[in-house]
């Protein structure tokens, strides 16, 4: 069995490396101001789903859940509002 504090350290590590893969994507399209190649559909489907984790962490108190999918959540928001304006 393996104690609690490694299962949160595990699970923090898990929603840091999850996390940060989106900021180089917000980077550049802040950057560059280009969103042609991507998908709003599923920029827009994956931001509904990080909001629905976001919701079920915090309904178990989980906090890696919630750290996580709160940044997640303000990265893809950032991309979905960028395509929005740049098109």
């Amino acid at each position: 069995m393996v104690p609690q504090s490694v299962t949160a350290y595990i699970g923090l590590a898990a929603a840091f490396v999850t996390t940060v893969c989106w900021l180089p994507q917000a980077i550049r399209i802040i950057r560059t101001r280009e969103t042609k190649a991507i998908s709003l559909s599923a920029y827009g489907a994956f931001t509904f789903g990080i909001l629905l984790w976001l919701v079920y962490g915090f309904l178990q108190g989980d906090l890696p859940l919630i750290l996580a999918n709160t940044v997640t959540l303000a990265l893809q928001l950032t991309i979905v509002v960028l395509k929005l304006r740049y098109g």
